[in-house]
């Protein structure tokens, strides 16, 4: 098995979207997750960003068999960072450890022409849900900002390529917290 680890903060704390064992639950000190956009994808999603005053839970899994090649390409719009100073964890044996984060001269504010997929948040939350509990999806609200991004409601026919059947629990947990942050739903 590798020593080398990474660190997922979104889907990839889901462990439907993915294969990689053990994971581990794991906390990024000095980062917060914000919803942006890039000129490499057209939907808005995901990152790291730099913040002294935050940490988000996540978990760290190894890097598979084939090195870094298959996880570079499914984060292709990030850079993989050390992590190995700011994360906290319980794994045996990391020699490496790596986030994923777009640079922050790349970074724009979601719109109407690059909304957040609702079918994107579900997964994320549905994976928070099922590693730390109503609470830990409460703190990943918490620690991400951006919510004021349009959200395009897509749960009709998930444009998400990793999309995941939520519980009527689950989707009423993401439509409570989203309504609470005034977020705001549009339809193509």
């Amino acid at each position: 098995m590798s020593n080398a680890f990474f660190f997922g903060y979104g889907s990839l704390v889901n462990r439907f979207t993915h294969g990689f064992t053990p994971a581990h639950g794991a906390t990024a000190r000095g980062w917060r997750r914000a919803w942006r956009v890039t000129p490499d994808r057209e939907l808005a999603y995901l990152t790291a960003i730099r913040d002294p005053d935050c940490e988000i839970e996540g978990l760290i899994a190894p890097v598979p068999e084939d090195g870094w090649a298959a996880l570079d390409l499914r984060e292709h719009a990030y850079q993989r960072l050390d992590a190995a100073a700011c994360v906290t964890h319980a794994a045996p044996d990391v020699a490496q450890l790596a986030i994923y984060a777009i640079a922050p001269e790349r970074l724009h504010a979601p719109d109407d022409d690059h909304p957040v997929l609702l079918s994107y948040i579900d997964v994320v939350i549905q994976g928070y849900l099922a590693e730390y509990g109503p609470e830990g999806a409460e703190r990943f609200f918490a620690t991400t900002t951006g919510w004021e991004a349009p959200v395009l409601d897509d749960r009709a026919a998930p444009i998400y390529p990793r999309a995941q059947r939520l519980t009527d629990d689950e989707r009423g947990f993401v439509d409570r917290h989203l309504d609470a942050l005034g977020s705001r739903r549009i339809h193509r």
